[in-house]
């Protein structure tokens, strides 16, 4: 499975079953702390696309599997790009938390 090409048409109700069936795998959510506080997905961490460089404190291997979403889709992608460019090599661009069915926390 290429980088990139996970999820071609991201369903991020699709890749958060795939996130909790995969072992040691982090949920990364790169909205502000603002809009990570109004609902975000159980278990998901936030690490603003704009901090992204602070990652680093939450995902310590460079070969984690790592699950990112957004709002809409168009950060994570950036998001996942960075990653990539920061050394990770398991990223999954999972889309916007606009289309997710499941559970959220406030």
């Amino acid at each position: 499975m290429g980088l990139f090409g996970f999820m071609k048409n991201q369903d991020i109700n699709e890749g958060v079953k795939v996130y909790g069936a995969t072992t040691g795998a982090i949920l990364l959510d790169v909205r502000t702390p603002q809009e990570y506080q109004e609902g975000h997905i159980p278990e998901s961490k936030n690490v603003p696309l704009q901090a992204l460089e602070g990652v680093k404190q939450v995902v310590t291997k460079m070969d984690t599997p790592v699950f990112v979403y957004c709002y809409s889709g168009g950060r994570s992608r950036q998001a996942a790009k960075l990653l990539a460019q920061m050394g990770y090599t398991n990223i999954k661009d999972i889309g916007g938390i606009v289309a997710y069915t499941g559970k959220v926390e406030r």
